[in-house]
Order: C-alpha cells, then structure tokens, then sequence
C-alpha cells in the first residue's frame, strides 16, 4: 500500500467518524443528555449549543452510555468513603 492510499484511507476514517458525530450529537443533546444526567432535562437551548462540540466528538462514549442506561456517576473521594463509613457503623 503507498504512503498516498494509506492517508486516503486515513482521512475516510475520519470524515466517517466526523460524520456520525454530526448525526449523532443532535439526537443525544435533544433526547440522552437529559436521560444521562437528570440536571441536563431541564437545560435551556444555550446549554445544549455548548454541548453539541462535544457530543459530536465523544460520541461512541455517549453513545454506549445512552444505550446501556447507566446513571450519573458518583464520585468517590476519602470524604464520601469516611461518612459512608460513619453511617454504616451508627446504623448498624
């Protein structure tokens, strides 16, 4: 394969994947931001054109997260693990 069909087939990747990101991201800023993060349904038109880059250029990720209808993460950090493990001990 020359060095000239190996870009060809470099950029081909990246328009399809560019594409499907432009499909995509209306979709998910319109229907899956609000089913993945409860804050996001009830975002107004602004917010949903700063997120609109974005989805476009994650889209695989947002895409598996919006089709396996995972919940919003919850951040673990020392403080949450300590007072998780405060209410464990005073309740049982």
């Amino acid at each position: 394969m020359s060095i000239v069909r190996a870009a060809e087939v470099v950029v081909l990747v990246c328009t399809v994947y560019v594409a499907c990101g432009l499909v995509f991201a209306p979709f998910f800023v319109w229907r899956g931001a609000g089913r993945l993060d409860p804050a996001a349904k009830s975002a107004g038109l602004g917010f949903r054109l700063i997120v609109l880059p974005g989805a476009a250029a994650l889209w695989p990720v947002l895409l598996r997260r919006w089709l396996a209808g995972r919940p919003t993460p919850t951040e673990r950090n020392a403080h949450r693990d300590a007072a998780a493990v405060a209410t464990r001990r005073s309740s049982g």
